[in-house]
Parts: structure tokens; C-alpha cells; sequence
């Protein structure tokens, strides 16, 4: 008898031990964002997987202008890691049409080219967290490593500028898991996804310029978070037309303090 209930014992042990080791490969899943465009300028609805984000601070699209008959409002953002001569005439269209951007950016970019970081606060640009080094968010083990990687981050974009960083990140490839957006949360971060990007970031595979632009007219929605890469000769060459154009269709750029707000 004593040995059954051992046995007993000892079986509710494993399962247990198995439904904790289960959760915990499930919180450190690695996945991968995306977002599926439409040409009928809906925004997108992230799938179950992908919707986790919501819960911690995380955010695509502007769930406030959903109404198609609303204000229209987008939302730009740039993952930059380094200055190839685009950058700069992106931030001087920028300021010609009066538009305000989001820069996620790595401690190569300030390290190699202050000037034009400082610039970008100084024109008005949100500048926030992209990780010091672009490196996979779900490989750290703790809160910790991934507060020390954020503050590296910080602390050069502090020193080169006299300013602080934004609290927004957005973590590189799109990759995350719920436990690294739970550190995200915890640490006071905001993580900003997208609901509209294409492939710009192959500098020897540049999309040409009238597709570029046609991916983005036909797809936009009201409350998009767009992602393109600063780095890109194509979007230097078409950002003055799709501001334009996109002006025209009444719509406006917004900040991501008004993405966020609550």
C-alpha cells in the first residue's frame, strides 16, 4: 500500500515538474513578428501568437483610429544601426515636409556618427532602443542581461548627447518571446511592432522605387506603424514623394507618444 502511494506521489511530482518545464519553454519561445498586408487599408490583426505582445506594453498599430471614417493618422519608424549616406537625406526631407519620425537605433550609429544622432533629437525625432549591439532578445537568461545590454545602449547615447533615450524599444529581426516582453514591461519599456513594412533592408537588393512606393499606397490603413530602414538608397529616393502622397490623402504623421497613449 505504502509503495502504491509512492508510486502515486511520485507520478504527481513528474507531472507537475513536466507542466512547469512546459510553461517555461512556452514564456521563452522565440517568435518572430510580422504582420500580414491587405490592399483593402485595414489594419492588420496580429494572430493568436503574435497578439501576446498586447498584454506587456506592446503595440503595431493604432488601435484608436480604427474607424476608416476618422482622423487618419500614421505612424513613421526607422531601425538604423549605421550611416551609409542615407540616413542624412532622409533626415533632410524629414524636415522639409515637417515630419516627425521614430529612430531605433544601435551604439554604432553614435558611436560612428554623434552629429547626426544629435541631430535627429534636435529636429525633433523620437530616438529610442534598438539594443546596444542588435542581439537577440531571447537569448538572455534574466532581466538582468537584458537591462545591462538596454543600458549600454543608454549610457552612449547619454554621454554623445546630453539627452536621454526614449522609453521605447523595438528588439531586432522582430524577435521576442512573452518572457523577454515581460522584462520589457518590467523595466519600463514601451515595444514598438508594425503593421506595414517590406524588404528594404538588403543594401545589394533594393527594391525598385515605383514597387516600393506601390506596397506602401496599397497597403496603407489608418493608425499604421510603418517600418523601413534608413539605410536604404530606395527610401531616400521615394521618402519626399510618400510623404506627399500620403499628405494628400489626408493623412498625418504622428509621434509615438500618441501612438501609446492610453
Amino acid at each position: 500500500m505504502k509503495k502504491l502511494i509512492f508510486i502515486g506521489i511520485f507520478a504527481i511530482l513528474c507531472v507537475a515538474v513536466f507542466l512547469n518545464s512546459s510553461i517555461s519553454a512556452a514564456e521563452n519561445e522565440s517568435i518572430s513578428w510580422y504582420c500580414v498586408r491587405n490592399k483593402e487599408h485595414k489594419q492588420p490583426v496580429a494572430d493568436s501568437k503574435l497578439s501576446i505582445v498586447e498584454k506587456y506594453n506592446g503595440y503595431y498599430v493604432d488601435k484608436a483610429h480604427a474607424d476608416p471614417n476618422g482622423e487618419k493618422v500614421i505612424y513613421l519608424t526607422f531601425d538604423a544601426g549605421y550611416e551609409n549616406g542615407n540616413i542624412e537625406k532622409i533626415l533632410n526631407v524629414l524636415k522639409e515636409e515637417q515630419v516627425s519620425a521614430a529612430f531605433f537605433i544601435l551604439e554604432n550609429l553614435v558611436i560612428k556618427n554623434k552629429e547626426l544622432v544629435i541631430r535627429m533629437a534636435e529636429d525633433g525625432h523620437t530616438v529610442a532602443n534598438h539594443t546596444a549591439s542588435h542581439k537577440d532578445i531571447t537569448k538572455f537568461e534574466s532581466k538582468e542581461e537584458l537591462m545591462c545590454e538596454l543600458e549600454e545602449m543608454n549610457s552612449v547615447y547619454r554621454e554623445a548627447t546630453g539627452r536621454e533615450m526614449s522609453k521605447y524599444f523595438r528588439p531586432p529581426e522582430g524577435r521576442f518571446s512573452q518572457r523577454s516582453m515581460e522584462y520589457l514591461s518590467e523595466l519600463g519599456y514601451k515595444t514598438v511592432f508594425w503593421s506595414l513594412a517590406y524588404a528594404d533592408w538588403d543594401n545589394n537588393n533594393q527594391p525598385k522605387a515605383e514597387l516600393a512606393k506601390k506596397k506602401i499606397f496599397d497597403n496603407i490603413h489608418n493608425g499604421a506603424v510603418i517600418l523601413m530602414h534608413p539605410t536604404s538608397a530606395t527610401n531616400a529616393k521615394i521618402m519626399r514623394d510618400v510623404i506627399r502622397t500620403l499628405k494628400s490623402q489626408g493623412y498625418r504623421f504622428g509621434t509615438l507618444d500618441e501612438l501609446t497613449r492610453s
